[in-house]
């Protein structure tokens, strides 16, 4: 077993949900300087942050140590790596640290390593990097297939519906637990015909209810909060007005929370060149491609610096109890890294 995949295989072993990633944090901070990496920190987000080099112009390789909880049991069966992280997204993640921890670094340059907390829940660890960085170049850790290049994410607004009254009978007052439920169903509604199948899926809207909560105890109160991915070429701002009026029409307050842009980049800016460059040369051809979900890339924009997402993994097994990765096919990742580094920091 390679270090990088013994290192993966360990990390994977460490439960680290959002909020609670110390562990794993600890173990990666620990082993990082075997790695080639030559400074390692926890910063105030909890995050693992490790560099190399002292240039002036920065690579900035971000991933994220925390998952979703759940999954299957940490096993390694054959090639095959079993658990939670494995694609999502600690695969990605150690990958960064194996080509980053032995990438020739001209002069001018310095590679940083982010390990980052929370992108499973509120994006605490980027946002907590996102001002004390101005990289000239960034790829963002998430699974695009070893021959995939990822240059757009849909964004996403999570909306919480709220009412309450001091209680009625609801043979005559339905109430708002039903109001809440019927203006959740309104946006939902609203979203699906605002939605055109035939569209790839960055430019297709759509909603899903992440929880909901009604209480009749004399008072009656009900809350729902609805997640709503943003497609290419809207805003939040104007998705948040169509929703205050759906909610003002039931009379239902309406409040915003994890406000997130989509962001597509150009298929031919440097790093996804690079990056599109490297797999052909270990004998694939590139997929480009636009995800529906939302990463920290949309957040790492603020940077406006060239950004692609690369990393191993199928990721239509995040946050599954399938999730599993190949070792072959992160070893392979690891390769593609180690061609397309040297491409960016030509640049």
């Amino acid at each position: 077993m390679t270090a990088p995949v013994s290192v993966l295989s360990r990390l994977v072993s460490i439960p680290s949900t959002s909020g609670r990633e110390e562990a794993a944090c600890s173990y990666l901070a620990g082993v990082l300087p075997s790695l080639g990496w030559e400074r390692v920190e926890t910063d105030g987000s909890g995050s693992v942050v490790a560099r190399r080099g002292r240039g002036p112009k920065e690579l900035v390789l971000l991933g994220h140590i925390d998952t979703v909880p759940g999954g299957p049991e940490h096993r390694l069966e054959g090639d095959v790596l079993w658990g939670r992280g494995t694609v999502d997204a600690k695969g990605p993640l150690c990958a960064f640290a194996a080509a980053g921890g032995r990438v020739f670094l001209p002069g001018d340059w310095t590679v940083t390593l982010v390990a980052a907390t929370g992108e499973e829940a509120d994006s605490r660890g980027a946002l907590h990097r996102i001002p004390r960085h101005r990289p000239a170049a960034c790829i963002i850790g998430e699974p695009s297939g070893t021959d995939g290049v990822t240059i757009g994410y849909r964004g996403s607004l999570r909306a919480v519906l709220a009412a309450s009254d001091g209680g009625a009978h609801r043979s005559g007052d339905a109430g708002p637990i039903t109001g809440v439920l019927r203006c959740a169903a309104d946006i939902l509604d609203l979203v699906d015909s605002l939605d055109d199948p035939a569209l790839p899926v960055i430019r297709r809207p759509s909603g899903a209810v992440v929880s909901m909560e009604g209480r009749e105890q004399g008072e009656r109160s009900g809350t729902a909060e609805l997640d709503i991915r943003l497609p290419e070429g809207s805003s939040p701002e104007e998705w948040m007005e169509l929703l205050r009026g759906a909610a003002a029409r039931r009379g239902v307050s309406i409040s915003f929370r994890g406000v997130t842009p989509p962001h597509v980049e150009d298929k031919n800016n440097p790093v996804a060149r690079a990056l599109r460059l490297a797999i052909r040369k270990n004998g694939n051809a590139p997929r480009v491609l636009a995800k529906g979900g939302t990463a920290d890339f949309n957040l790492a924009a603020a940077w406006n610096c060239p950004i692609a997402a690369y990393g191993p993994g199928d990721s239509k097994l995040d946050h599954t109890s399938e999730e599993r990765i190949s070792l072959a096919d992160f070893s392979a990742s690891v390769a593609v890294l180690d061609g397309a580094l040297p491409l960016i920091l030509a640049g």
